[in-house]
């Protein structure tokens, strides 16, 4: 069934892989859908077993409006998504993962630019989806990986609504640059904060527990959810990191901790509310 107008919610699904109804409308995020024990090709000539089972199948998912996709790594668009995911379905990503995409039949691939925006309306509603700077990696093997974004999804129920915003990190570090979303939307409702602590030959591709909170105090946001950080054996960093680095520094940011499968209702998205998070919601804290 649909959500209505001014309704919200995330159901975290596994690894980066979420989904999101904003009211009308429907969102997957960094699809992967591989079973555990499966050994999955992340790419750049890396191999890894998933050792957790995703939440749902691509079956089980309601009617989606798009996929955002942060970047074009086994680990966020698997096998499974590329064989079952319909051909006709808006992948809004980098602009290399879409041209990739396209040749691999999924015509309508969104290439977007850092700070390119996007934008749905169904009847009243609005969501707009903004391309944000991510980096990989540092130096060097920056070159030798796919470009990755991250994604500010703004909600409105209605023309005159307050919006409900979301930041999708995608696997980026942390890194100065990163503050100017902050200053950009000094109003960041929610962070969906990718972690792992991926290293190749030491070097560090996604942020651990430490740079988890360091983004949380450049970008600023109100409420954040940790992923990414246990699913495959190449994750180095457990969520444990995270949480002993919250405790020590004690980010602004609320932090809402989600098993696979829980939703967490996104309250104040309706056309009177604010941007709150629920405390109804069955996240916990």
């Amino acid at each position: 069934m649909d959500n209505e107008p001014g309704t919200c919610s995330l159901t975290f699904i596994g690894t980066a892989t979420t989904l999101l109804r904003l009211g009308g409308f429907t969102l997957l995020t960094d699809p992967n859908f591989l079973h555990r024990g499966k050994w999955l090709y992340v790419g750049d000539g890396l191999f890894t077993r998933r050792r957790t089972e995703p939440a749902m199948t691509i079956e089980q998912l309601p009617k989606l409006d798009g996929v955002v996709l942060s970047h074009l790594h086994g680990d966020h668009f698997d096998p499974v998504a590329r064989r079952d995911l319909a051909r006709d379905l808006p992948v809004f990503t980098t602009p290399h993962a879409a041209k990739s995409l396209r040749k691999s039949g999924f015509a309508e691939s969104v290439p977007m630019r850092t700070w390119s925006e996007k934008t749905l309306t169904k009847a009243e509603e609005r969501l707009t989806l903004t391309s944000l700077p991510g980096r990989h990696a540092q130096g060097i093997l920056a070159k030798l990986l796919p470009p990755v974004m991250g994604t500010l999804v703004e909600y409105r129920a209605s023309p005159g609504s307050e919006p409900l915003r979301i930041y999708l990190t995608g696997d980026t570090l942390a890194y100065p640059d990163l503050g100017e979303i902050g200053d950009r939307w000094q109003g960041i409702d929610f962070a969906v904060v990718h972690l792992g602590g991926t290293r190749i030959a030491g070097v560090l591709l996604t942020m651990d527990g430490t740079q988890g909170v360091d983004l949380l105090e450049l970008v600023r946001p109100r409420n954040a959810v940790p992923v990414h950080y246990d699913d495959y054996g190449l994750f180095r960093s457990p969520l444990s990191d995270f949480q002993v680095e919250v405790a020590r520094r004690s980010p602004a940011a609320r932090i809402r901790y989600l098993v696979r499968g829980e939703t967490l209702r996104l309250d104040g998205c309706a056309p009177s509310g604010g941007s709150q998070v629920a405390d109804g919601g069955t996240g916990r804290l």
